[in-house]
């Protein structure tokens, strides 16, 4: 990754690949942003830049001999970076490899599982050809802890968040347009939000042009890949914090002191195979990268935080509150992995596991799916579905899930839904344990206005402890707890 250019409202770098017989290809990174950003002669603003643009690269450290990043990092940087390849290596190798991928050719898709003492295979160079005149020098930097940039997706998660932000703080959406289909689930709520909310900031980026040419350079990854339906990428696990990344310079301009990504409760997983831990391909979506990004901030002097208000709900939990709280904008949502344009508004499929899933716990709240977009033929044809077919949740929340639909007449009491239904009380419940949702992974001064709002439409709070769920009643010290700040990676 070479030949960092900033421009006021554009920042570029080049990809360049050198394969074994010497020739080589290239692609060019790009973000852009409405507003100026960026100021080449600020050594802030070409760090930052250069964060930036190599989030992508993370996503490859297994496939190269060398990996050269050609920008301006400090020993921050440099660390975070090592770090985050290395994770990211044995979770691509674990997830990719030794687990089931239909983009895999023989004889990739049946490597042995090893434990190794360094699982990325590329030797990692920083140089800095265009920047050695610069000097970054740290400095503490006050921020707005009353302010919220909120990473927005279309989906339900981002959604309540942004609720829930707008009546305890300054809201501010981002939603980074990648390029690709996925920004197909975020247009409806953009245009919502660009209407309503004058906060609203949308920056571009085409990293998924970038991802997809990249597997094109791949000798074991099918040459039809883009044409194989399903619910992972062919390769890459860094994905989050390359649109992370991308909402940071909007972030630093506002002095946003929080950052939120809308994550629940079962996107915290730790696991072992063959006796190499991994984070079950979910690290970009969970707690102990969240905590690992606000580290870095406070390292870099930035004072901003980076959570999820929602690590201690369900997903039936979160689409609970905001179908009951903020209706109107449930009615932006799409959660769906093809959705569709008709008359200008996305619609869903109302054929993929998630759109299934939301028609079913829709239901179950005694809600209409038809509010954000779904038609009585898909909802008739999703909870047909339903009766055959599971769900993509943890075992208790599928579980509880399956008990409401069979207790209230919604799906089919076959040998499928009976076995699968089981009631867990604890799923419409605010759930704290010490792996996946602790109360001190919340900055203190956002917790109390926020489980105040969440407190209405709960049924109390649980702590995991000897293997089962324990009530409790959230009290003046759990407000008050230290923040974690502690190292987990």
């Amino acid at each position: 990754m070479h030949k960092i250019c900033l421009e006021p409202k554009r920042v570029k770098a080049v990809y360049t690949i050198t394969k074994q017989d010497g020739s080589t290809v290239a692609n060019e990174l790009i973000y852009s942003y409405d507003k100026v950003y960026f100021d080449k002669k600020h050594p802030e603003d070409v760090n930052l830049a250069s964060m930036m643009v190599v989030q992508v690269a993370l996503n490859y450290g297994l496939f190269f001999e060398t990996i050269v990043f050609d920008g301006f990092y400090d020993d921050t940087d440099k660390s975070f970076l090592r770090d985050m390849m290395e994770n990211t290596s044995r979770e691509i190798l674990v997830n990719k490899f030794f687990h089931k991928n239909e983009f895999l050719k023989p004889p990739y898709d049946a490597i042995k599982p090893e434990k190794m003492a360094r699982y990325t295979a590329a030797k990692i160079e920083f140089t800095n050809m265009d920047f050695a005149h610069m000097k970054l020098e740290k400095s503490a930097r006050e921020t707005d802890l009353d302010a919220y940039g909120i990473l927005s997706s279309g989906g339900k998660d981002s959604l309540l968040t942004y609720g829930i932000i707008k009546e305890i703080g300054e809201a501010h959406p981002i939603f980074v347009n990648e390029s690709g289909r996925h920004w197909f689930t975020a247009i409806n709520s953009h245009k919502y939000f660009k209407a309503k909310e004058p906060n609203t900031a949308k920056p571009w980026c085409n990293s998924d042009r970038i991802f997809n040419w990249m597997v094109k350079q791949m000798p074991f990854i099918k040459e039809n890949f883009q044409n194989i339906r399903a619910d992972i990428y062919p390769i890459r696990l860094w994905t989050v914090a390359v649109f992370l990344f991308g909402t940071l310079p909007i972030v630093r301009k506002r002095n946003i002191g929080n950052v939120l990504i809308g994550n629940e409760y079962d996107s915290t997983v730790k696991g072992t195979h063959e006796g190499i831990t991994h984070y079950n391909a979910l690290y970009d979506q969970s707690k102990y990268f969240d905590n690992a990004l606000t580290r870095y901030y406070k390292r870099k002097g930035w004072n901003i935080y980076q959570y999820s208000i929602l690590r201690s709900l369900s997903e039936l939990l979160i689409l609970k509150v905001l179908v009951k709280r903020y209706p109107d904008l449930q009615a932006q949502q799409v959660s769906c992995h093809a959705a569709h344009e008709e008359n200008g508004r996305m619609l869903p499929c109302g054929n993929c596991e998630k759109c299934r899933r939301i028609i079913g716990m829709l239901k179950v709240l005694d809600e209409d799916p038809k509010r954000c977009g779904y038609t009585e033929a898909q909802i008739e044809k999703g909870l047909k579905a339903l009766s055959a077919r599971s769900v993509k949740q943890i075992g208790s929340d599928a579980a509880h899930l399956y008990y409401l639909l069979v207790e209230k007449g919604l799906v089919e009491k076959n040998e499928h839904s009976l076995k699968l239904a089981k009631a867990h009380p604890e799923i419409l419940k605010l759930r704290f344990d010490n792996e996946r949702s602790m109360m001190s992974d919340l900055p203190i001064h956002s917790r109390r206005p926020l489980f105040k709002i969440l407190a209405k439409y709960t049924d109390g709070a649980v702590r995991y402890r000897d293997r089962n769920w324990h009530t409790f009643t959230l009290q003046k010290e759990d407000f008050e707890t230290p923040y974690f700040l502690k190292n987990e990676l």
